[in-house]
């Protein structure tokens, strides 16, 4: 008899044990980033007027781009002016630097490259606004952002496709662009100093 209460009490010392042992091992995950409050956020007006001095003028295609994606994921809280340079003769590389704007949380000079593979070739070298959606830091920006399915789009000139990322989508809007924006498969790494390597 008394070796079972002993059984038992060790028993239930040992799950006390373990129960106080996993509570202070146990550490919650951290709340995720709260959304881009409204006044963080950038407006149709205010990526129009941007968009039409950085490309050197308003056009149709440019705002009917803007509008599509307004319309799919709703204001940015930050965009990237730069230019970029691509080229490929079935597997492609592309190369950009610029700036990304934010409201709140300061601007920075970012680069990005990446490969691709596709049934296209040849070069071409354009001017790219891209719209930055749900960015929680500014630092975050510095990863890679693969294509998301079904996302390209030409209207009047100009081109627009999204990538990924976790919660955070970066849509390029190029002008002048051809097949290769829908011909393509890759991604983009954005670094923040200038790099040879695409991957």
């Amino acid at each position: 008899m008394r070796a079972t209460l002993r059984l038992v009490a060790l028993t239930l010392c040992l799950i006390a044990f373990v129960t106080e042992f996993a509570d202070a091992q146990y550490q919650p995950p951290p709340p995720p980033a709260p959304p881009p409050q409204h006044g963080d956020t950038f407006t149709p007006n205010e990526v129009l007027s941007a968009g039409s001095k950085f490309f050197g003028s308003v056009s149709s295609g440019l705002a009917k781009v803007v509008e599509t994606a307004f319309s799919r994921w709703g204001q940015p809280n930050g965009y990237v002016l730069g230019q970029e340079a691509s080229g490929a003769f079935i597997g492609g590389l592309r190369y950009g630097d610029g700036n990304l704007y934010t409201k709140n949380a300061g601007d920075r000079r970012v680069f990005w490259q990446g490969p691709s593979v596709g049934f296209d070739y040849g070069g071409e070298g354009a001017r790219t606004m891209m719209l930055v959606y749900n960015l929680p830091a500014t630092d975050a920006i510095y990863q890679r952002f693969a294509g998301i399915s079904g996302s390209a789009y030409f209207i009047g000139g100009f081109g627009m496709t999204a990538l990924g990322s976790g919660d955070i989508i970066v849509v390029p809007i190029r002008a002048g662009v051809g097949l290769r924006l829908g011909a393509n498969l890759g991604y983009i790494k954005f670094t923040p100093q200038a790099t040879w390597n695409p991957f």
